[in-house]
Formats: C-alpha cells, structure tokens, sequence
C-alpha cells in the first residue's frame, strides 16, 4: 500500500475518550490511518484500506474484541 499524506489530515477521535489519552482516526485517498494520541502527532501511523477498517469496526461492534473473548 502505498503510503498517503497524513501531514494535513482532519483526525477525529471519539466523543467519550478521555484525558488519558486514546486513538484518533483520519481518511486520506482510500486509506484509513489511526495513531495514539499520546504522542502528540508525531507516532507512527496504522494503515488499513477501507475493507480492512469495515471488518474491524464490525468486530468491534459483535463484541469480537472484549476482554472476555480474547482470553478464552
């Protein structure tokens, strides 16, 4: 995957994270991107393409990740 300019991007992150820090998330040319934001911008940058994003967020909402699931 060729690697997009994130450099002017509109990051988002969710309504409900807190101080302590959590992930944001930006659409550039097909390409997801998600970084910390505890690094204040300058870390790395996760890439998915948008079929990759969809199945992760689908997951997420069937409860594929929770804690309970991951140990079991």
């Amino acid at each position: 995957m060729d690697r997009p300019d994130f450099s002017s991007a509109k990051w988002r992150k969710s309504n409900t994270s807190g101080d302590g820090g959590c992930v944001e998330v930006a659409h550039v040319d097909g390409v997801i991107g998600v970084r910390d934001t505890k690094d204040n911008g300058t870390g790395p940058i996760l890439m998915f393409n948008e079929r990759e994003w969809t199945a992760f967020l689908a997951g997420s909402r069937n409860g594929e990740f929770n804690l309970d699931q991951l140990t079991n």
